[in-house]
C-alpha cells in the first residue's frame, strides 16, 4: 500500500506545477513555501488557476478538486490564500486523536 504523500512532497509537487503554470522566468521554485500567497506574492490570474487545477487533477485526480474548494471560500478567503492552505486541502485532514479505523464488520 502507498503511503499518502507528505506536506514536503505535495509541496514540491505543487511547485512545480506553478513553475509549469506561469513560467521559471517568473516564478523561481526556491521562492514558494507554505507561506506563499496565491494573490500578493504570485500574483496568478484566473486563467492560470484553471490551469493548476487541471495540473492538481491530473496528479491527483478527482479528490482535488481545485475549483469546488475555491467555491467554498469567500473573496477574502481567495484573495489571502496561501500555498499551505492548498497542501493542507490535497493532504486531507488528520485523523481525529484517539480514532481507530477499523474495517467493517460483515
Amino acid at each position: 500500500m502507498a503511503s499518502d504523500p507528505t506536506a514536503e512532497q505535495i509541496l514540491a509537487e505543487i511547485t512545480a506545477m506553478l513553475v509549469e503554470t506561469v513560467g521559471d522566468e517568473f516564478l523561481l521554485a526556491d521562492e514558494v513555501t507554505l507561506a506563499t500567497t496565491f494573490n500578493e506574492d504570485l500574483a496568478l490570474e484566473s486563467i492560470e488557476f484553471v490551469a493548476l487545477a487541471e495540473l492538481l487533477q491530473q496528479r491527483y485526480g478527482s479528490a482535488v478538486d481545485l475549483i469546488a474548494f475555491l467555491a467554498e471560500k469567500d473573496m477574502e478567503e481567495i484573495l489571502a490564500m496561501t500555498v499551505g492552505d492548498l497542501v493542507s486541502h490535497i493532504a486531507g485532514p488528520p485523523a481525529p486523536a484517539g480514532v481507530v479505523a477499523t474495517a467493517p464488520a460483515g
